[in-house]
């Protein structure tokens, strides 16, 4: 062996202890042997899913509750952040920007399919990678339990009778309650005055201080208040009766009206250039969480409608809704584009 070849193996070797050093020191992973791209060592901390509406309504429990059985199944802990503003655009935006690392997940809402024809929001579903799809709920009518309406006969009469008075709370403008409620307006003739909040959650309050006089929302986001006698929910604008609160009519059970169902859905994903393989670590995770059964029995204790689907299945699901608002937020005359 020559001097200069003694010398280059020293210094490879010193190279090679030094670079073993720091990463013992920083906690940061080394590329997994043959794929140069350390996915092997994903999540080597913790990871942030953004909720893009506030604490308390049913996308943030839901996403807590998911996020809780899918720690089970990781070896890092999951961190919910609250990104509210826009009616759900600011959380979609900085979800569709973060980092491609995987170490940001979004929870992905149904708005992200209706803010973009509104021109509320510059993102789209193609922006993002999707990994699971693990809800799907109708939308409902609810008032106050001393509200003077106890059909939605009643209700929707009052609200033609006298347009406008009636004071609507929703999620944000453009978002998938605000279209329920415009929606009913389409196919009754009634005409109601939209309050918009920034989430389910501060609607549902904003109705129970008496705010607003009903809210469009999920069974789910009203289920406890409608139990304790504070809320009254008149009907589900869905096929069948919500396996939340089974008493209560559809709204063509009540009225004989059919009108085009509106609902929200919410899934899981990762910004568009996240890698297969660390897409597929958080697939098998937020998968396996979602057919956990303590998951699956706080869905049904909630009224939460549980469907999942993988990130094919949540891909199609996304196309068919964005494709679908683009067609009904111009016929509402919702589009501002």
């Amino acid at each position: 062996m020559t001097r200069r070849s003694s010398r280059c193996l020293r210094r490879a070797g010193a190279a090679a202890s030094l670079l073993l050093l720091l990463t013992a020191c920083t906690g940061e992973w080394l590329p997994a042997k043959g794929t140069g791209s350390g996915t092997e060592a994903f999540p080597r901390k913790s990871i942030t899913l953004i909720v893009p509406y506030a604490a308390g309504g049913g996308t943030d429990l839901t996403a807590r509750a998911l996020a809780k059985a899918a720690e089970k199944h990781l070896p890092q802990p999951i961190t919910v952040v609250n990104r509210t503003g826009g009616g759900g655009s600011i959380g979609l935006m900085e979800g569709a920007g973060a980092k491609a690392d995987g170490y940001t997940v979004t929870y992905l809402v149904a708005e992200l399919t209706t803010l973009p024809h509104l021109g509320l929001l510059p993102v789209t579903y193609e922006d993002f990678k999707p990994i699971a799809q693990t809800n799907l709920d109708p939308s409902a009518i609810t008032v106050r339990a001393e509200a003077p309406w106890t059909t939605a006969a009643e209700f929707l009469d009052f609200a033609k009778a006298h347009p406008g008075k009636v004071k609507m709370g929703n999620a944000g403008t453009g978002s998938i309650w605000h279209l329920a409620a415009a929606t009913l307006e389409k196919g009754t003739g009634v005409k109601f005055s939209h309050i918009p909040f920034e989430g389910a959650g501060p609607a549902v309050s904003a109705l129970i201080s008496g705010f607003v006089d009903a809210v469009p929302v999920s069974p789910a986001e009203v289920k406890t208040y409608v139990e304790q006698g504070k809320l009254r929910m008149l009907a589900v604008n869905a096929e069948q009766p919500s396996g939340a609160l089974p008493g209560v009519p559809t709204l063509k059970e009540a009225t004989g009206l059919s009108v085009q169902f509106t609902g929200t859905w919410r899934g899981l994903a990762v910004p568009k250039d996240t890698t297969d393989e660390v897409t597929a670590v958080l697939a098998d995770a937020f998968m396996k969480a979602a057919g956990e059964e303590e998951f699956g029995r706080y869905m049904e204790d909630n009224g939460l409608g549980l469907l999942v689907r993988d990130g094919e299945g949540f891909r199609e699901q996304m196309k068919t809704s964005h494709d679908a608002f683009a067609k009904l937020i111009p016929e509402l005359g919702l589009s501002r584009r």
